[in-house]
């Protein structure tokens, strides 16, 4: 058994035997992935050109609503958005009213407290050097931030 233990790794075991419980990894507590398949995805938008830039009737557009509506379209979901600043939208994301929260994020953002960010998904250059964007979903809803991630991976290519 412990020659089967350091073959796979401890990590590939423990994955192992929690599936055999029925855990599945990543998981959802909150069922995000699961209700968003063929649902609505809930997506807060705060205006941060070119990343996010709201219209008339705080109708979002740019780079970021762009690959979400293309996101939403693969799990046959329709998007329903909030257009807010970023603590109103980081607070409604943290108690669940929102499952996705785009602005034009930074890897370095204060926000990780109250939601989970991507991987970087792309990196931009400035002035001051290139910066690293990321989206930000609920806290604990790991199989949906896989799916994101492996979205934005094929998309982007990051």
């Amino acid at each position: 058994m412990m020659r089967i233990v350091r073959a796979l790794g401890v990590g590939a075991v423990a994955t192992l035997v929690m599936t055999g419980c029925g855990i599945q990894v990543p998981a959802d507590p909150e069922g995000t992935l699961e209700r968003v398949e063929g649902g609505v995805m809930r997506v807060g938008v705060t205006e941060n050109a070119p990343w996010v830039e709201l219209g008339a009737n705080d109708e979002p557009s740019g780079t970021e609503p762009a690959l979400i509506t293309e996101f939403a379209a693969r799990h046959g979901a329709t998007i329903a958005w909030t257009a807010g600043s970023e603590a109103e939208l980081l607070d409604a994301l943290d108690h669940g009213e929102l499952d996705l929260v785009l602005g034009g994020f930074l890897e370095d953002t204060p926000w990780t407290e109250m939601g989970a960010a991507t991987r970087p998904y792309v990196e931009a250059g400035t002035p001051d050097g290139n910066e690293k964007h990321v989206m930000l979903v609920r806290m604990g809803e790991n199989a949906f931030l896989v799916a994101l991630e492996s979205f934005l991976d094929e998309e982007v290519g990051a």
